[in-house]
C-alpha cells in the first residue's frame, strides 16, 4: 500500500476542518439563543442557494467543566441533515478546535419537463 503525505491521509479519513470549508460560521463568545438563530439562518438560506462547505466552529468548555453549545448546535445540524439540507456532518479536526464542518445540500436542481 503506498503511503500518502499527511494532507492527502488526513482527507481521506475525513479531517475536514476550517481551510477546508468555503466559509466560516463563527459561533465563539455567543450566547445559545443567538447561537441557533444563526444556525436556523444560515440552514434557510441554504435553501435557496448553491450547496457549500462551512465550518462552524464553538468555543471550548470553560476551566472546570460546565455546559458549552456542542450538544445544542449538533441536535440542529443533525436534524437539518435527516431533513436533507445536510449533504456531510461531522466534527472538527481536534487542531482546529471545537465546532462541526458541514456540507450544505443547497437548492435542488431543476430537471426540465
Amino acid at each position: 500500500m503506498p503511503h500518502f503525505e499527511d494532507f492527502y491521509a488526513a482527507k481521506l479519513r475525513g479531517a475536514l476542518g476550517v481551510t477546508d470549508a468555503e466559509s466560516v460560521l463563527d459561533l465563539r463568545g455567543a450566547n445559545r439563543a443567538t447561537a441557533e438563530a444563526s444556525l436556523k439562518d444560515m440552514l434557510e438560506r441554504s435553501r435557496f442557494a448553491k450547496g457549500k462547505t462551512v465550518a462552524i466552529r464553538l468555543d471550548p468548555p470553560p476551566e472546570g467543566g460546565g455546559e458549552t453549545l456542542f450538544q445544542p448546535a449538533g441536535r440542529l445540524l443533525l436534524d437539518a441533515k435527516r431533513r436533507g439540507l445536510i449533504e456531510r456532518l461531522h466534527t472538527l479536526p481536534a487542531q482546529d478546535g471545537l465546532g462541526f464542518y458541514v456540507a450544505l445540500a443547497g437548492r435542488a436542481e431543476r430537471t426540465p419537463m
